[in-house]
């Protein structure tokens, strides 16, 4: 190869390199180019992500943010010191406001400052690792699970993991009364109320406290309630019957009575007219308070003629105390059936005097309620050796249920073993009440498969609350607690005196329909 050839191929080489130097620069400035583009749009997307995350923090607690910001620009303005004594002033405001009208406290104040409270010392922080411990996370696949299997690690070593991420129902808020907290929770995909429900036991553990009943607000939202404390601990008294006196018995509404209390410290009311009820309950459970309290409620609606009460006792003892309050009463089977007759013999008739001219009989005292006790059914549906006596009884009891509503006609049933075998009638009772069972079965056979799993824990009732138990029926979506007020004897032979005893005067003019009057000290509210 001669000199000239070197010269030539040394040259090109020289001129590759540079174009190729040349090549290389360009690409890189365009790599650079397009890397500080990507810094810039990633730089902005986070920008935004941030400011929404952050307004959406913001409005989504309104009452944190507000505070924060009144305390900045308080201190900023004014200083620390003026701040401090306006929130001395304030603290002590609000201890007289309590001292002297705590139900207007907790009604305006109390409950917003405990629910904030609350939710960020207890809800926000715990509230997580609680629905993992209990299981109620969904794994995220989006985040599964990286394993380093690098070939220069030592045999046998376990490999490093990133673990997987799981997603957690998200709290929307807390709100707190006098005795519950309600944890409104949204629920991640994958998961369903039901799911929750089973959960119930667990939450309560994991909270510490005795009850957690789980409420369906939306297909994807529910709120786990917590019983911070009992509101049904103590006894709760029957109205005085001294005072309804003077009451006139159409101004009272049949179909919202005052019964007792319920958990959420409300007055319970239970309709008397437009359904029939079934209580359950064990010996010493409380079925006469359940009973006795709203028949004193209604005392002078009985005693003017708007209600009449039959009475069929199997026992011949807990009715026959207050045997005066009954318009009919019967103890043997033989009697019962008599009684029954003649209370479906009057429906039929009412039937055929209303027929084509209303759907709903209205309560007068031409067509007065007919209210039927009927205490320990089972003894006369089941235990009644002759079995075409007990067929008779089941079968008249059964038009009454199916056909009574709306013609004015209630059965308000009470027994201790509420299999279908002895209430065969259960199921044509739309609303039940369940006082201290025996068993966890019992629970589901008096108010749905599904009861208990909702907290709805009626075999976990104290001997010593009798008049406790669980409401579930129309208009009630979710097992309610509650306590039926406790009637003495002398309640009873007062109320026997009243209905029996002259009407008040006349009131000029047209009466309104009042709420019944509450005893002295009750809470304000009502909870069908």
């Amino acid at each position: 190869m001669n000199a000239a050839t070197m010269i030539l191929l040394g040259g090109g080489l020289a001129v590759g390199c540079w174009v190729l130097a040349k090549i290389g620069h360009a690409v890189t400035k365009v790599l650079e180019t397009l890397a500080a583009i990507a810094a810039v749009f990633v730089a902005l997307w986070l920008a935004v992500k941030g400011v929404y995350l952050g307004a959406r923090w913001l409005v989504r607690r309104p009452r944190t943010v507000a505070t924060t910001a009144v305390v900045l620009v308080w201190s900023h303005w004014l200083g620390w010191l003026s701040l401090a004594v306006t929130v001395a002033v304030l603290g002590a405001g609000l201890g007289v406001w309590r001292w002297l009208d705590v139900a207007s406290f907790d009604v305006w104040a109390g409950r917003r400052l405990r629910a904030w409270w609350q939710r960020w010392t207890v809800y926000a922080p715990r509230m997580p690792g609680w629905l993992r411990a209990c299981r109620l996370t969904v794994p995220d696949d989006r985040h599964a699970l990286v394993v380093n299997v690098n070939p220069l690690r030592r045999s046998g070593a376990v490999p490093r993991q990133r673990p997987r991420r799981d997603q957690i129902p998200r709290i929307l808020g807390v709100r707190s009364g006098p005795s519950w907290d309600e944890v409104l929770v949204r629920l991640v995909p994958g998961q369903t109320p039901e799911d929750v429900d089973e959960a119930a036991r667990a939450l309560a553990v994991s909270r510490n406290v005795a009850r957690c009943q789980v409420r369906e607000l939306e297909p994807n939202v529910v709120s786990i309630d917590f019983q911070r404390r009992n509101l049904l601990a103590d006894v709760v008294a029957c109205p005085d019957v001294a005072e309804l006196r003077q009451v006139a018995g159409d101004g009272l509404d049949l179909s919202r009575v005052w019964s007792g209390r319920t958990e959420y410290g409300t007055d319970w009311h239970q309709p008397l007219a437009g359904g029939h009820t079934l209580c359950a309950g064990a010996t010493g459970a409380g079925k006469n308070s359940v009973m006795w309290a709203p028949l004193v409620s209604i005392g002078p609606a009985i005693r003017d003629g708007l209600c009449r009460v039959s009475g069929i006792d199997p026992k011949g003892m807990e009715l026959a105390y207050g045997r005066d309050v009954f318009h009919r009463y019967a103890v043997t089977s033989r009697d019962a059936l008599e009684l029954l007759d003649e209370l479906v013999d009057g429906m039929e008739a009412r039937k055929r005097d209303n027929a084509q001219k209303v759907r709903t009989v209205p309560i007068t005292r031409d067509n007065p309620l007919e209210l039927l006790e009927f205490d320990e059914i089972g003894a006369l549906t089941r235990y009644v050796g002759d079995r075409k006596t007990r067929e008779a009884i089941t079968e008249r009891v059964a038009l009454l249920t199916t056909q009574g509503r709306a013609l004015g006609y209630t059965v308000r049933g009470y027994v201790q073993e509420p299999t279908k075998d002895t209430v065969p009638v259960r199921d044509l009772f739309p609303r039940r009440i369940c006082l201290r069972v025996a068993t966890k079965s019992h629970v589901g056979m008096v108010l749905g498969d599904h009861a208990y799993d909702r907290g709805a824990w009626a075999n976990r009732i104290g001997e010593s609350e009798p008049g406790v138990g669980y409401l579930f029926g129309e208009g009630i979506r979710e097992p309610l607690r509650v306590r039926a007020a406790w009637v003495p004897d002398d309640a009873i032979k007062d109320l026997e005196r009243l209905v029996t005893g002259p009407a008040p005067l006349a009131i000029p003019g047209p009466r309104p329909v009042l709420p019944f009057p509450q005893p002295a000290g009750a809470p304000a509210g009502g909870a069908a």
